[in-house]
This record gives C-alpha cells, sequence and structure tokens, in this order.
C-alpha cells in the first residue's frame, strides 16, 4: 500500500484486519499516536489525514491508502510551543492527540475569526473527543486559546518561550517513549489467559506457554490472570489466548457481602489476601466468614464517644446528627494502560521496561519473586503515562512478561488492553460510611463515631474511618473500619487512599450542622479545626464573591439552580529519608540521577531548577536522568512524596558540587535528604517511608448549576486552597491541583465501576460505559497557595497531589445541598439520583 506520512513517500505491507495505528506504531515505528483504548472513545491516537483528526484506532489501514497522514512525529505548529508553554500536560501520554486536534481547531478558527482567543465552549467543542485522566484540561484551554490568538507564532514565539517543563517537547512531539512504545529486535507479543469464573478451583490448563496461578490452583475472581502466551504480533497471541483450555472445578463465589454466604478466604488461606493499603496490612480480627474488623487502633478516647452518642441516640438529642453515605468503586485507568517489556541476558539478569511508579521497589520485589540478588535486576520507567496509586509493585503484566521472556528466550511485551486495565488495573475500593456526630450547647463537637465498610473486593486493610483523627481537634471519636470481602477484583490505593469516601460522609455532615445551627459552613470549620495552617485557607475562602453572594439554601426554584459548597481536606506529610541524588559533571553539563520515577507530577522539572537556580547555570547545561533502578536510591511516586524528597537532596548535591570546586569535568557528588528539625513521627522508615511532623490542609469550594429536569450537575468554578509550605515549581503545582480537582468531579459525578451480579464480570470495561471526566466537564478553576507553617520541614514543603482532591467530591454534594436543599448521600451522584431525590424532598 501506498501511503504519504509526514511528507514522505512510503509503501507499507498491510493486512485488512490491520487498523491505521498499529501501521504507523509497529510497521513504521511512530510511536506518537497512542492507542490507549482502541475504541476511538480517548483521542490519543489522533492522527491528521489529508489535514483532517482522525482517530487512527478505529480507521482501517487501507482507508489511507493514497493519502497524506501527519503523525504527531510530523507536525510543526504553534500550538505545540503553546502546550509547552502554557503546560496544557502531565504524564503526557495523552498529549500528542490534544495536539493534533487542537492545531487543526487552530487552523481553522484563525481562518474563520482571525487572530482571537476562541471561548472555552469552543475549546471543549472541538477537544470534545480527547481524554485526560491527568487533568490537565486547564492548561489545554490557555495553550489552545494563546494560539489561536497567535501569541506563539514564529520560530521562538510566545511570552514563555521555555517549556513549563523540561521533558515537554519530547511528550508533545511523540518522541517520549513510554513502554508501550518499546520494541527489541525478535520481541514478541503477551497476553494474559484470565479466568471467567469468580470461584474456581483449576483442574488443568492446556495450549499455553506459562503457568501463573498459585499452588492453591485457585482462582477468586473473575480476570484473575492464569496463564500466558506470547507470539510475534498481537493479534497472533490473542488467537492463541482464545485457543488455551482451562478447566475448572466450580466454588460457591460470594459477590454482595452478605453475611454467612461462601467464603472468599477460607481461615488457613486469610494471610494471602492482599492488602488494598498503601503501606502494612493492618491488623483485624474477622467476625464473619467476609467481615474483617472491626480495626480501631486511631480512635481517640473511643468510649467516651460511644458513650455520648449512645446517651444522644436513646434521648432523641436534636444535637446528633449523621447519616449512611456510599461511594462507588473508583477505576485507576491511567491513560497509559500497565505494560512492560521483559527479557532476560545470557548471564541471567532480569531487564524489566515498566510503567510503574517504584522503580526500585518493582527490583526489589522482582529479585524476591525470581530468587536473584537485587543487583541482578533492573527496572526502567524513563517515561509513565499516569499511575494514580494503581502501578505499585510487581504487577501482573510483568510477572507474565517475565515468565513468557525466560521461556520463549525472547524479548516479550505484555500491555493490557483497556478493557482489562477497567476491570482488574486497579481501583479505589467503594466504602459505606456510616456516620454520627454530636455537638454541644456552645456547637462544638462532642462526639464524632465512624463506621466505614470498606469493598475491596479481596484485598483487606481498609482505613477510611480511621482517617478521621485527622481533622477536627481532641474531640472524642470512634472510628471503626471494616472489610467486607467479594469475590471480585481487589482494590488498591488510589490518590488519596480512603480519605475522598471519608470526606465524603465527613464534610456533608460537618455542613448538615452548620445548616442546621444557622451558621456559617466555614466559621463553623474554623471554629472546630484545631489545623494552624488551614486556618489561613479558611480566611482567603470566605472572601470569596462566590461565598459571600451564595443563595440561602433550597430558596431556588425552576428549572436551573445554582448552588456553592465547601469542604476541608488533610493528607499526611510522608518523605523518603534514604533518598540521594548524585551529581556527574560531563562536559559542561550537569547530570543528575536518582531512582525515581516521573508519572506527570513534573519531578525532573523540580530537579532540574533547582539546580539551574543554585549553580546558576542555563537549561542546556542541566540534565535530569531518572527511571533508572539501579541509579541511587530515590523516593517512590506515591503519597505526595516525591517533591518532598527529591527538592532537599538535589539542592544538598548542588552545594556539595560548588562546595568541591565547582564543575570540573569528570567531578562526582551525592546529596541527600537530611532530616527534618523536627525529626519524624515514626522511629525508622516503613518501605521507604517516613512519617513526617504536620498536616497537608485543603479547602474547596465548588461552585455548580443543577438541572432539575434532566438531573444533571454542572460544575462552573472550583477554587482550591492548598496549604503545604513552599511550592518548588508553581506552574507544575497548579497543574497537579487542577489535575485533582478534575478527578474530584469525576469521582462525584461520573465515575462507577458496576460488576455483574451473577458473574461477578466488571461490566464497565471501555470508556463510555466508564466515563472519566472530558475538556467539556472541567469548570474553571482557580488555585491559591499558603506557603507559611512548614519551617520545620528539610525543603519547606510538603506533597500536594493527595490533598488537593480528596475533598472535592464533598465539595460538589454541599454546594448540590445548597441549590436544591436535598442531601446527597450515594456517589456518583447520578441524575437518576438527583431526580428521585428532589422528588423525595429535602427532609432525606
Amino acid at each position: 500500500m501506498k501511503i504519504t506520512v509526514n511528507g514522505i513517500p512510503l509503501e507499507v505491507e498491510c493486512d485488512r484486519a490491520d487498523t491505521a495505528v498499529d501501521v504507523l506504531r509497529d510497521g513504521l515505528g511512530l510511536t506518537g499516536a497512542k492507542a490507549a483504548c482502541r475504541t476511538g472513545a480517548c483521542g490519543a491516537c489522533t492522527v491528521l489525514v489529508d489535514g483532517t483528526p482522525n482517530a487512527s484506532c478505529l480507521l482501517p489501514a487501507t482507508a489511507v491508502e493514497g493519502r497524506e497522514v501527519i503523525t504527531p512525529e510530523g507536525l510543526e505548529h504553534p500550538v505545540q510551543r503553546a502546550f509547552a508553554a502554557h503546560d496544557g500536560l502531565q504524564c503526557g501520554y495523552c498529549t500528542p492527540g490534544f495536539v493534533m486536534a487542537a492545531a487543526a481547531f487552530a487552523d481553522r478558527w484563525r481562518a474563520e475569526h482571525g487572530d482571537v482567543a476562541p471561548p472555552r465552549a469552543e475549546i471543549a467543542a472541538a477537544l470534545a473527543g480527547h481524554l485526560c485522566r491527568c487533568g490537565a484540561y486547564e492548561g489545554v484551554y490557555a495553550a489552545v486559546a494563546a494560539a489561536c490568538a497567535g501569541d506563539f507564532d514564529g520560530a521562538g514565539g510566545g511570552a514563555s518561550p521555555e517549556p513549563a517543563r523540561v521533558e515537554a517537547m519530547d511528550k508533545i512531539t511523540g518522541r517520549a517513549r513510554y513502554s508501550t512504545d518499546i520494541r527489541h529486535e525478535g520481541q514478541l507479543e503477551g497476553v494474559i489467559v484470565r479466568s471467567s469464573l469468580p470461584h474456581a478451583r483449576v483442574v488443568s490448563i492446556s495450549g499455553h506457554q506459562v503457568d501463573l496461578l498459585g499452588e492453591d490452583r485457585t482462582v477468586r475472581y473473575v480476570g484473575q490472570p492464569i496463564a500466558a502466551v506470547a507470539a510475534p504480533t498481537r493479534r497472533e497471541a490473542l488467537a492463541l489466548a482464545e485457543a488455551v483450555e482451562v478447566r475448572y472445578a466450580p466454588l460457591p463465589h460470594a459477590l454482595d457481602g452478605t453475611p454467612g454466604g461462601p467464603a472468599v478466604w477460607k481461615p488457613d488461606e486469610r494471610a494471602n489476601a492482599p492488602s488494598s493499603s498503601e503501606s502494612l496490612c493492618f491488623p483485624g480480627r474477622w467476625t464473619d466468614v467476609n467481615l474483617r474488623g472491626p480495626f480501631t487502633f486511631l480512635s481517640r478516647r473511643g468510649r467516651t464517644a460511644e458513650r455520648r452518642l449512645a446517651a444522644a441516640r436513646e434521648t432523641g438529642d436534636p444535637r446528633l446528627t449523621g447519616g449512611t453515605f456510599t461511594a462507588a468503586a473508583q477505576s485507576h485507568t491511567a491513560m497509559e494502560p500497565h505494560a512492560c517489556v521483559a527479557r532476560w541476558d545470557a548471564d541471567g539478569d532480569l531487564h524489566l521496561q515498566m510503567s510503574t511508579q517504584m522503580v526500585v521497589r518493582a527490583a526489589e520485589h522482582a529479585a524476591q519473586h525470581w530468587n536473584l540478588p537485587r543487583d541482578r535486576v533492573h527496572v526502567a520507567a524513563e517515561h509513565v503515562g499516569g499511575g494514580f496509586g494503581g502501578k505499585m509493585g510487581l504487577t501482573d503484566e510483568a510477572v507474565a512478561a517475565a515468565e513468557l521472556a525466560r521461556v520463549r528466550k525472547a524479548p516479550v511485551r505484555v500491555v493490557l488492553s483497556r478493557a482489562e486495565e477497567l476491570a482488574c488495573g486497579g481501583n479505589r475500593p467503594g466504602a459505606r460510611v456510616e456516620i454520627s456526630m454530636l455537638t454541644d450547647d456552645d456547637g462544638h463537637l462532642a462526639a464524632l463515631g465512624v463506621d466505614a465498610y470498606g469493598r475491596g473486593g479481596l484485598a483487606v486493610s481498609s482505613m477510611v474511618a480511621s482517617l478521621a483523627r485527622m481533622v477536627y481537634g481532641r474531640a472524642p471519636r470512634r472510628l471503626r473500619d471494616f472489610d467486607v470481602l467479594t469475590n471480585t477484583p481487589p482494590g488498591g490505593p488510589f490518590r488519596g487512599p480512603f480519605a475522598p469516601p471519608l470526606l465524603w460522609a465527613l464534610e456533608q455532615t460537618v455542613d448538615d450542622v452548620a445548616h442546621r445551627r444557622g451558621e456559617d459552613p466555614i466559621a463553623l470549620r474554623r471554629r472546630w479545626d484545631g489545623n494552624r495552617k488551614r486556618q489561613a485557607l479558611y480566611g482567603w475562602a470566605e472572601r470569596l464573591p462566590a461565598w459571600t453572594g451564595r443563595p440561602a439554601t433550597g430558596s431556588q426554584t425552576g428549572r436551573y439552580r445554582r448552588g456553592v459548597g465547601v469542604a476541608a481536606g488533610a493528607w499526611q506529610y510522608m518523605v523518603d529519608p534514604a533518598t540521594e541524588v548524585e551529581l556527574a559533571v560531563e562536559g559542561d553539563v550537569v547530570v543528575a540521577r536518582t531512582a525515581t520515577q516521573d508519572i506527570g507530577t513534573g519531578t525532573r522539572s523540580v530537579m532540574a531548577a533547582i539546580l539551574r537556580e543554585e549553580l546558576d547555570l542555563p537549561a542546556e547545561r542541566v540534565r535530569v536522568e531518572i527511571g533508572m533502578s539501579d541509579a541511587r536510591h530515590g523516593p517512590m511516586s506515591t503519597g505526595s512524596r516525591a517533591t518532598a524528597s527529591v527538592g532537599p537532596a538535589t539542592r544538598d548535591a548542588a552545594r556539595r558540587l560548588r562546595a568541591a570546586g565547582g564543575l570540573a569535568d569528570g567531578r562526582r557528588v551525592v546529596g541527600r535528604r537530611r532530616a527534618d528539625r523536627l525529626g519524624y513521627l515514626t522511629p525508622f522508615p516503613v518501605h521507604g517511608n517516613a512519617l513526617g511532623r504536620g498536616l497537608a490542609g485543603s479547602v474547596h469550594v465548588t461552585e455548580v448549576e443543577v438541572d432539575t429536569l434532566l438531573g444533571r450537575i454542572r460544575p462552573l468554578r472550583v477554587w482550591g486552597g492548598i496549604a503545604a509550605g513552599r511550592i518548588y515549581s508553581e506552574r507544575l503545582a497548579r497543574s497537579q491541583c487542577e489535575g485533582g480537582i478534575v478527578q474530584g468531579i469525576g469521582y462525584a459525578l461520573h465515575e462507577e465501576r458496576l460488576i455483574d451480579p451473577v458473574s461477578g464480570a466488571v461490566l464497565t470495561t471501555n470508556l463510555e460505559d466508564y466515563r472519566i471526566p472530558g475538556i467539556g466537564d472541567c469548570p474553571e478553576i482557580e488555585i491559591h497557595f499558603e506557603q507559611e507553617g512548614w519551617d520545620h520541614v528539610n525543603g519547606g514543603g510538603v506533597g500536594l497531589g493527595e490533598v488537593s482532591t480528596v475533598g472535592v467530591a464533598a465539595s460538589v454534594g454541599n454546594a448540590v445541598h445548597n441549590a436544591t436543599g436535598w442531601r446527597p448521600h450515594d456517589l456518583p451522584i447520578r441524575p437518576d439520583r438527583l431526580l428521585e431525590g428532589l422528588l423525595e424532598g429535602p427532609s432525606r
């Protein structure tokens, strides 16, 4: 077939079943177009065909014969510089597709309207087929508007010609290589064979190449890996996987958590249950075959709290309020699916190119799994297309790839499909939260009770209730966490683990107390909240015109009603105290290396900016190399610890280099993350993590419009106040916080993983059935930073990725209540739930 690609006439071989994205990626090695969903729902594979944007995953390869195709690698357009300057990206996996569509729109807009910025609605309509899981939409809006206005015309163009992040142009042009893009000579494609039953003993498997089952030969959820196969192409591998025969002996299964149902784990198997927590598996007794708990360790004067609450219930005390709140499971579904390329050296070393949030821990786990010395395992993650907590440790695709590579004696790549990603790639566990709150005569918090039932599938260690220890002073509180086990995929940590469902219940109940007392909700929180860092945020929030001009709750009539809600949030300050950064002077360039990874948070850029500032160097004389497990120890990209760990270590390294005599070729120094002035709360690190002193704080104010006819809720504006100390890079920090708000809106209004109640299969296995926010769902966002109060921290700042999202859903719920007088209790706030609630009236 003859085709012109990026101006070059080519002849390529293709099958009638091939899509354009496969020919471009596998046939021509042009990986800028990403096959992220293969259903045309995300836009990551967009290319220009005769100047028109097309989803190349749906386009038959034969349809481009004789036509001109431009891929991200071949585009030259002002919109690219605009995206770099306005930081219209984070992990960057979706970015080339956005840029291709934005370039076509900008050309069309300017031809029709001249050099004027289009309104947000026009940009949203043009990019409606594109998804960014990181939520970098505010930067996209700004970039497209600036490009349309002509701000980036010319070779250097733009008021800010320097990119906001050092790798921006590599991601924008498709040059950045992710694990899905790696291809070695002789590489095979691997596919995982998964269980079709929710609980069974596997009697036999035939037609497979490697076995992935444990010794007990038992599967406990639909989708659990059983075996794997590999072939020269994915199509051939899928055919082999389809031909694998698995014989099962079905076992009784539990899908709804009903007491007394079939056991997910027998008593002698319970120690094998995975943890849905980011850290250790906390102890808990089993009160039923599938009910674990309560875990009460973090209660404070729990018996006093229970005594007060019981007395209030018995007497019908009007000062007692609360209710039951639920939250659906939320799928991680990063735009780059889980992916690994594995190869074994002749001398027995294992190389894993992984999409991971922890190159060091992944290498450690791989060494343990294959009984190898740690220095014989090498994990690389040059670019990672998002993670959000779902890419931790030695994941299934890495085990499958390495086992296949060992057996087939060739490199093997395993990439999860979007259906696999949504079903088995990780999820924030669902939760049911029963909350009781009692105030005294003066309106102070007298007692708090939280019973939280985490639904993490076959995983345990939910900590939803326990996080209520972090907020609203030292009032007595009885906090009880339970795990409800089912034969469904295991839950795991997701950006701000366990905090969003807790705050969904807690912050709406606080709001309800304020409403009943006739008190300003911010003023009530200010009185209750002992977090000094958050006090300044309350002052900022209560001065916002949207807050001072909010309507009286439930006072509006008519179809469209406006509401404004507030919610506070908190997150632990975490750090990896063993972090080291090595600087090597190579010619006239300073190269920084540490074993961390960048999942879109901007770690490279933070390190480069510190070096440039400390050493007074231009951008071209600084290079940051991360994503290799063999470098000096670096932090995981989890728990908002990365910047607080690498920032001080990078600064220490730069100052050591100066002290050693400066930039002499060949000179090497190592900087360390020195301890904080007051030390840490934990006496020693656990899994590379120390708990620092202090809590990061947030206050979110959200304005919504409620359509009472169709049940739709449209977020209009969100103000996010963040108290996390020193901001290392303001533009990147704002982008992180904006993305956290977008993900919080998705949690509040759209995202709901659904499971067939009979078969146990996940039903929401594409990006149409499982809906994450698109650019048109993104409200106008304003971020405010309070940087005081962290002088005791080395570097002066802590993480903000988690605290920027945990309270967003609650602020949406409170805004809906303000608009309608109806209190939502269940996430997501679907149209049917809203309409039913309005019919029932505000008494619920």
